[in-house]
């Protein structure tokens, strides 16, 4: 069934009773480390429904917890929130009982300054490591955003400006579709380019959200709707609308210790309450779904250093476990990425990654081949563990674009699993390898 909605213009401000806002505010004091060369540029922002919003969130599974993920962990529990402040420049991560206490204050400064109640405000973080918060900024950032709130595309470009931080791309969609004769839209920005492969969960506590029910630089996106919708539908929405997204790619294997998804949800567009047996879900859930892909796909292709972004499908598993375990091997090989780069088809690296991942493989079973993304026609260079006829001048080809799909059919079963990967490039080195004599590109 073709789903009814359609790709519109204002982000977070397109759904009705959002405002946004971005400001600077000198978070990562101008200068100081690679993702901070960028002037004036925004680093604080705010996100503002006029009624209360039904929420639901997802946090990184790593052990390793900034603070503002405990802060919104712990909010989550009331169910609705009306306001996200969110800075770039400091993750505010290890930082022990100081940090707790600055995301606490951030929170409800931001809610004095904007005169709501206690507990109507969340929070997510950003940037450097092992930094504290300087707070003073933070507040004369929080008190400006909050003058300047509005409900313009620009309001929606300073804010998604205002998160950025190694990125150089701006990540925004909004999506309207009907719900029972009701105009119902969904929008969200995100940020991420380095320390990319999130695993999150509702709770942050793992395994991670997979899809078909299965385990297991921060990426940062937040959601906003004027849906009518029961919270734990909204949660089961977004648990299902991130295992098929923000946990389905990788830049550089790293997990952050701040990824963070929100979704707000006000119900001002005056549609009959959603519910998980609505039959009204399955609109939802789909556009939900189509808004966190597209957002997710935006990360990669902005990675740090990134030419290549690459669909790895694995098929023919025996498990989920195990057509997850093998895609996540291929996809985050040093040896496959580079290959990638250079644009060389090589078979052996794949099915060696394959090889050695947790998932059982059978090496004269195995298929590898290249597609155009979305193309049903594969140019295999495997089968059954086997070179194919296929020239190797057919196979650079297949590895050419700056996008296209990766099969590998472990012909064991049903299950699949697919990761969006990038390559590894001398870019990406040169920008996180930082420079001993330079102490300013250190730590960054």
């Amino acid at each position: 069934m073709k789903m009814q909605f359609k790709e519109i213009n204002g982000s977070i401000i397109a759904p009705i009773g959002f405002m946004a806002s971005g400001v600077f505010c000198d978070i990562k004091k101008i200068g100081t480390g690679k993702g901070s060369n960028k002037g004036q540029k925004r680093d604080l922002a705010l996100i503002v429904s006029e009624a209360p919003a039904t929420v639901a969130g997802m946090f990184t599974t790593n052990q390793v917890c900034a603070a503002p993920v405990k802060v919104c962990v712990e909010r989550m529990q009331k169910g609705t929130a009306q306001v996200v402040v969110v800075n770039s420049g400091n993750a505010n991560a290890c930082t022990g009982k100081q940090g707790l206490a600055d995301a606490h204050e951030m929170v409800s400064f931001t809610e004095r300054a904007l005169n709501l109640s206690a507990g109507r405000a969340l929070v997510g973080s950003t940037g450097r490591i092992g930094v504290t918060m300087p707070m003073d900024n933070i507040r004369a950032g929080i008190i400006e955003a909050a003058t300047l709130l509005g409900t313009t595309h620009a309001h929606a470009d300073h804010a998604t400006e205002a998160i950025m931080t190694s990125d150089t791309k701006p990540k925004q969609i909004a999506v309207e579709f009907k719900l029972g004769g009701q105009t119902v839209r969904i929008g969200g920005i995100c940020k991420g380019a380095g320390m990319i492969q999130p695993g999150m969960s509702n709770t942050g506590a793992r395994p991670a959200a997979l899809p078909h029910g299965g385990l297991h630089a921060t990426m940062l996106g937040f959601i906003t709707t004027d849906a009518a919708i029961d919270k734990k539908t909204l949660q089961i929405a977004l648990n299902e609308a991130v295992a098929y997204s923000f946990n389905r790619i990788t830049v550089d294997g790293d997990m952050s210790t701040n990824d963070t998804v929100l979704v707000l949800a006000n119900g001002l567009a005056g549609n009959e309450k959603i519910t998980i047996r609505h039959s009204s879900f399955v609109i939802f859930q789909a556009a939900l779904n189509h808004v966190c892909l597209e957002l997710a796909k935006k990360i990669v292709r902005d990675g740090e250093g990134v030419h290549r972004v690459v669909t790895v499908r694995v098929n023919g598993a025996k498990t989920i476990q195990d057509a997850d375990a093998a895609a996540r091997a291929v996809a985050n090989s040093p040896l496959v990425k580079t290959s990638w780069h250079g644009g060389d088809p090589n078979w052996g690296r794949i099915i060696d990654a394959v090889g050695y991942s947790p998932a059982k493989v059978v090496e004269e079973k195995i298929d590898i081949g290249y597609s155009a993304p979305g193309n049903k026609k594969i140019l295999w260079s495997l089968k059954r563990g086997q070179p194919t006829k296929a020239t190797f001048k057919e196979l650079c080809a297949a590895v050419v674009p700056n996008e296209f799909e990766l099969h590998i059919n472990l012909n064991l079963g049903k299950a699949y699993a697919v990761m969006y990967a990038a390559d590894l490039t001398e870019e990406y080195v040169d920008f996180n390898k930082g420079d001993v004599g330079d102490p300013t590109s250190l730590g960054g």
